[in-house]
């Protein structure tokens, strides 16, 4: 239930986020109408329409790829019809008789006198709607649909899906009361109803051509990177679940925690208890260390961080973790890395290995392949921190990049409760280069974007994305925010493996670091590959992973970086060919 309500209350807060802007034409074209035969039925039309598009995203397959692709464009259609016939039934008249007719039967725009809206039209026009709807993945959504992930789409991602459209229609709800009484009232003082009508069907084929455009992934991710997501995050540290162990009730942020603390212990440090650490049961292996329990850390301070060693997050964290690792390890600080896979190749204890060793990890790291510890700890996000006191009780969380300051300050509240006399000290500045480097956050408009066909989306190529079988694609230009395969390749559900020399990938990007996590196939030879930005070696620009050239080689499966705008950041289009088949791509990341 508590989900429910968090999914609920995230999907209104929707309405403030500028990926809502691309649908409000079709909605606010029906403002003035009948709120039971007319509004109510298209928002139930919106909200059913999009939970079952996104819980097929969430199961996957090339099917539900292709099947959305044909209910975008019938709704784009049928959306176009709608605004020509509210603009003028002169226009109409001039497209094919049958079309008009069906088309304002169903949605009674043609502006005849004495036509009425019925619900059946309305729940079309819903339909039509939540077929092109693309909300933010703001982290309400992105918990939805990583469990998803995780555990397997059942009956409750839908259901959690369900929730986070009906806050939106609850939303839209609102304001369409609002703009509909505006729009009686001018009616009533001006008598200009036909210009409102009009202006509404010209805003309807705007918000067409928008889409159709791809304007809406592409102009709209620049405004709405981080939109709502500090809202949406609130609310889910707000009615996070705790432990039910006894513990004090916790109300816990990204930037405070605050707690009704038992105010009868004299605890030296302010940080509530959120509740009992879980055990570390499950692991398949420990590295760096023999397997560790939470018995045998009674009487340390430990921080639990889950990473996953592709995941451009975590990797920025890394510097942190490692510095806090060293600096405090002597006043009894255990740092405990808990590696939960998001790619099956990141299951591969040798590739985790790898991994360790690039980045210098020397403290101990659970390979949680079967996430049972992250299931023990209710996680879900890459990166996480949990930091744990002397007596075993969670006291400071963390998810995702930055608080940095507060972390340490709370390791070092929590080592001085625990008995340590350290002095007080300035916290830790890591000389992170490459990936590690912290992003440049004023100037990211791209997101991050999967490539394997369970969670593909900007798809650009000129043929369609077929599903594990091998295919000619073909690119030419890639809007803002798109992407597209050239050569013959076969898309897999997490990657894409190039089957043929001289294939490439093509990105049209806005940020001041592009990543891209490849890999080689089975036999495992080196794959070389060249960069160009616009159509020329990237020179200053290029990224850690490829010289000024833009000439790099694919030896093991891992994030590479490829570029970095060394001047003003700037849309740029991105394109890797590679010299040897047999690449596997599997996700872009930006910084």
């Amino acid at each position: 239930m508590t989900l429910l309500i968090i999914a609920y209350l995230g999907g209104a807060l929707t309405i403030f986020s500028p990926c809502i802007l691309p649908i409000l034409p079709f909605v606010f074209a029906r403002a003035g109408q009948p709120f039971v035969r007319s509004t109510l039925p298209m928002l139930i039309g919106m909200a059913a329409t999009f939970a079952l598009v996104a819980t097929l995203a969430a199961i996957g397959g090339s099917w539900a790829i292709n099947a959305n692709e044909y209910g975008r464009l019938a709704a784009l259609t049928l959306l176009a019809v709608f605004g020509v016939s509210l603009i003028s039934p002169h226009i109409a008249s001039f497209i094919t008789q049958p079309v008009v007719d069906f088309g304002n039967r169903l949605l009674n725009a043609s502006g005849k006198t004495g036509s009425a809206p019925t619900a059946a039209s309305a729940l079309i026009l819903g339909v039509a709607t939540g077929l092109l709807w693309a909300p933010c993945a703001g982290p309400i959504l992105g918990l939805v649909l990583t469990g998803a992930a995780l555990q397997g789409a059942s009956l409750q991602t839908t259901l959690l899906l369900l929730a986070y459209a009906a806050g939106t229609a609850t939303s839209l709800a609102v304001a369409l009361s609002v703009g509909g009484k505006i729009f009686a009232g001018m009616k009533k003082s001006l008598g200009i109803s036909e210009r409102i009508r009009q202006g509404l069907g010209i805003a309807v084929i705007a918000g067409v051509a928008v889409i159709a455009f791809g304007l809406d992934t592409g102009l709209l991710s620049q405004l709405s990177y981080a939109s709502t997501s500090s809202f949406e995050q609130a609310v889910l540290d707000k009615l996070k679940v705790q432990p039910a162990d006894g513990a004090s009730s916790v109300v816990a942020s990204n930037d405070k925690t605050i707690g009704l603390a038992d105010t009868k212990k004299p605890f030296r440090s302010d940080l509530p208890v959120e509740g009992r650490a879980p055990p570390l049961d499950g692991a398949v292996e420990w590295l760096n260390s023999p397997p560790l329990t939470m018995e045998q850390l009674r009487g340390k301070v430990v921080l639990v961080d889950f990473w996953t060693y592709s995941c451009i997050n975590c990797i920025r964290t890394i510097p942190y973790v490692r510095a806090w690792a060293d600096k405090y390890k002597d006043q009894g600080l255990v740092v405990i890395g808990v590696h939960a896979p998001e790619f099956a190749f990141e299951k591969k204890i040798d590739n985790v290995k790898k991994a360790i060793g690039d980045f210098k990890i020397d403290y101990p790291v659970a390979i949680d392949n079967d996430y049972k510890i992250w299931r023990a700890f209710d996680n879900s996000y890459w990166p996480a921190h949990y930091l744990i006191d002397a007596k075993g009780q969670i006291r400071e969380h963390q998810f995702g990049e930055g608080n940095y300051r507060q972390t340490e300050q709370a390791i070092q509240d929590l080592l001085h409760e625990a008995g340590s006399e350290m002095a007080d000290s300035a916290p830790v500045t890591p000389d992170a280069k490459g990936a590690e480097a912290s992003p440049d956050l004023k100037d990211i408009r791209s997101g991050e974007t999967y490539i394997g066909y369970q969670q593909a989306t900007s798809f650009a190529s000129n043929e369609s994305m077929r599903a594990d079988a091998s295919s000619d694609y073909s690119v030419r230009q890639p809007g803002l925010n798109q992407w597209g395969l050239s050569g013959k390749w076969t898309v897999g559900a997490e990657e894409a493996t190039l089957d043929q020399p001289g294939g490439s990938i093509a990105y049209r990007f806005s940020a001041r670091d592009l990543h891209l996590v490849l890999g080689t196939d089975t036999d495992g030879k080196p794959v070389r590959f060249q960069v160009t930005i616009d159509g020329k070696a990237p020179g200053a620009d290029h990224g850690s992973d490829v010289d000024a050239d833009g000439n790099g080689t694919v030896a093991s499966t891992k994030l590479y970086q490829l570029v970095r705008q060394s001047g003003a950041v700037e849309a740029r289009t991105f394109e890797i060919r590679f010299l040897d088949p047999g690449v596997q791509a599997y996700a872009f990341t930006f910084g």
